[in-house]
């Protein structure tokens, strides 16, 4: 019995001038920020009423905008960005009142991150438990790892590690793992088109010998070009889960060799040897993959084509992958030529195929705001 199941999508008015590459929710589900090829990125809120209202508009680069993603709350309502202009830059949200006693949302420029000599493809922060973090991946090959020294002064930023991965990148994923062992890793997808350069997916890990970021894993049997890695969260598993974004959808897992290989494994023994394993490859789309997204536990995933075809996943008792539900979105088809309207039409599911899990599977606002635990030194959660 087929258990698809369908959603509705609520339609937005954007007056984004161009195309919409890419949008980012909050870690709430409460706010998201649209980043456009018109260098502008957006932001909107959810008011009290369930509606989306835009709370600010500006221009951010001197190119197309290709990525925008939200900095965890702790660190206050920080964005990045990064673009064609070859730049990656972070904006600080502050509220103010204007003279009409109306409240306006004002981001503020506070570093730019000119290090790449090629586009800058992907950006993304690390998880909060790694600190103010931040990991960009350009055109020529070249991860980079930023941190800003003090969480209060987000005007200074250091270039901590680069690594050539010597293949055009396109997205990168940070390993959200809180377990006290597991060293902080990184997934690099490629977008190269040449099937006969290897594989297109890199395992970066950070190696406590050597303090350096190295290449640990490449899965060679993903030749086409990646649109999207993203790591699943993983509470109380030893292991990691990576779905890939490709020609189909890929998930694999992940295991460092020595628990495979001593009965009596010591989580102490920190290995940078993984097991890599392929547990899933999924088909449906029938077109390519650009988006992904993965529930709060890592046990659903929600994947997007060029089709404008959403498909919920989910792993049965058997850890065999399941689609359970589906969305179809109102796009031009690959075959057909697309044109950018003076006001954009976006969902709150997706733009451009990128998604987000919480809006998608939740047909109420997201639970309100919780007062986040202080950070202590040495603890993970």
């Amino acid at each position: 019995m087929d258990s698809t199941k369908d959603y509705l999508a609520k339609k937005l008015n954007s007056d984004h001038q161009d195309l919409i590459h890419d949008i980012s929710f909050d870690l709430f589900g409460k706010r998201f920020a649209t980043c456009s090829s018109d260098q502008c990125v957006q932001v909107w809120d959810l008011d009290e009423n369930g509606d989306w209202q835009k709370t600010a508009c500006w221009k951010t680069h001197s190119g197309s905008v290709w990525k925008v993603t939200w900095a965890h709350p702790q660190f206050g309502q920080v964005l990045a960005t990064c673009s064609f202009d070859k730049t990656a830059c972070i904006w600080e949200e502050r509220v103010v009142e204007n003279a009409s006693n109306k409240v306006e949302h004002i981001w503020v420029n506070k570093a730019n991150l000119v290090d790449s000599r090629s586009f800058v493809k992907d950006v993304k922060f690390a998880p909060k438990h790694l600190g103010l973090q931040l990991a960009t991946c350009s055109e020529k090959g070249v991860v980079r790892i930023y941190e800003a020294p003090d969480e209060m002064n987000l005007t200074q930023w250091s270039m901590q590690d680069q690594v050539e991965c010597k293949i055009s990148c396109s997205c990168i994923s940070w390993n959200p793992s809180t377990y006290r062992y597991h060293s902080p890793m990184i997934a690099v997808g490629s977008d190269d088109s040449n099937s006969s350069s290897g594989g297109k997916v890199f395992i970066l890990q950070y190696n406590d010998t050597v303090r350096d970021w190295i290449k640990i894993s490449t899965i060679m049997i993903i030749t086409d070009p990646v649109s999207d890695v993203s790591f699943a969260p993983n509470p109380a598993l030893k292991y990691h889960r990576l779905a890939v974004a490709s020609k189909d959808l890929h998930i694999f897992h992940l295991k460092p060799m020595n628990e495979d290989n001593d009965p009596n494994y010591d989580v102490q023994n920190t290995s940078y040897e993984h097991n890599l394993q392929e547990v899933a490859a999924l088909p449906d789309h029938r077109c390519e993959v650009t988006g992904l997204s993965w529930n709060e536990t890592g046990t659903g995933l929600l994947s997007a084509g060029v089709d404008g075809q959403l498909y919920l996943w989910k792993a049965n008792y058997l850890g065999i992958w399941k689609k359970v539900g589906s969305l179809k979105g109102e796009i031009a088809s690959p075959a057909e030529p697309q044109t950018f309207p003076q006001n954009n039409s976006l969902t709150t599911v997706a733009i451009n195929n990128r998604i987000n899990f919480r809006r998608f599977t939740q047909g109420r606002p997201p639970p309100p705001v919780r007062p986040l635990a202080p950070k202590f030194a040495g603890v993970y959660y």
